[in-house]
């Protein structure tokens, strides 16, 4: 059996504690599993299996960015696993493992600033008006026919684009809401979001409204599936066939949002994370706080936010002239 480096160790320490402690997504555990193992077997290599993690510097560091960089990887992969390694260290630090954190001197690669690309509120609105208008049975055109949940039902899928586009919310948070995260009483749903972080998003009248149309069809799916128990409490969500525990996939998702988005002529790169950037930039655009929108999507810096919306020269312009005092 081969032995375990120090490196190794302390890497499947960190990992446990974003797990364990601060309630990381899956998603996270793995991206940052695979670059954080990556570098530790990088130093493994460099120092010895008995190397000290506290004689890491930042030329190792360094080093193992040119490693990457000779393995074809893009600047915003070599990024994403600068990130990682210094979020290691700053563990490492906080448990005094360290003196301080090396990577902190390791500049991040300039990335090309590219905007995501948003349809316009005409084009959401568009696709909104017809799952309003579809009635049940008619299948969506799409690649993958043999998807169950690819199938149009139409109750569902308008409430999945009502709360992506509506709320804003992430596709994790939407497939991870049950019956009782719908507050009635205060218009709102109660979203759990990256770190367990809970927040309350305004529920808008039109996803109110596709959400009481969709419920008693959800009844009676699960009714006939012989899931009776569910009807009132588990996901919010469901799949088609009603199978496990009903609860739909973030795959099963992104399937439908592109599926429908294709066939009412939105661009083909259009994906759940899309409406929420909508979200922001749509409201951003009608005069929003940029605050009040960090708050709706739940980002812990503003820019973040910032990197959501998309404004023009033009919208520049007028905020400055409405809002700048020495431009009055």
């Amino acid at each position: 059996m081969q032995k375990t480096s120090g490196f190794a160790t302390l890497a499947e320490r960190f990992l446990a504690m974003l797990a364990n402690e601060r309630g990381a997504s899956e998603h996270t555990v793995r991206a940052y599993g695979r670059e954080v193992r990556n570098f530790a077997a990088y130093l493994a290599e460099t120092l010895g299996e008995g190397g000290q993690i506290g004689s890491v510097e930042h030329l190792h560091i360094r080093g193992y960015m040119g490693v990457l960089y000779q393995r074809g990887l893009t600047k915003a992969s070599a990024a994403r696993a600068l990130a990682a390694v210094r979020s290691w260290f700053k563990w490492l630090a906080k448990e005094k493992l360290v003196e301080q954190n090396p990577a902190l001197l390791v500049s991040t690669p300039k990335l090309p600033k590219h905007l995501p690309r948003v349809p316009s509120a005409e084009e959401v609105n568009r696709v909104l008006n017809s799952l309003e208008e579809t009635r049940g049975g008619e299948k969506v055109e799409q690649k993958r026919a043999d998807d169950a949940d690819v199938v149009a039902w139409p109750e569902r899928d308008r409430v999945i684009f009502e709360l992506l586009y509506g709320c804003g919310i992430r596709n994790s948070e939407l497939v991870g809401l049950n019956l009782d995260s719908v507050k009635w009483g205060d218009d709102a749903i109660l979203v759990r979001g990256k770190g367990r972080k809970e927040r309350l998003v305004p529920l808008g009248d039109e996803a109110a409204v596709a959400l009481r149309a969709y419920l008693p069809a959800r009844a009676e799916r699960l009714m006939t599936a012989g899931k009776g128990v569910l009807v009132h409490e588990g996901p919010l969500v469901t799949n088609l066939r009603m199978r496990g525990d009903c609860r739909l996939t973030t795959r099963s998702v992104g399937r439908i949002v592109k599926a429908i988005a294709l066939s009412r002529g939105l661009a083909a790169d259009v994906h759940p994370h899309t409406l929420r950037h909508a979200f922001g930039t749509h409201m951003l655009a009608e005069g929003a706080d940029l605050r009040a929108i960090q708050e709706m999507l739940g980002h812990e810096r503003l820019s973040t936010t910032q990197r959501y919306t998309q404004l023009t020269a033009g919208q520049v312009e007028k905020v400055y002239d409405e809002t700048h005092p020495r431009a009055k």
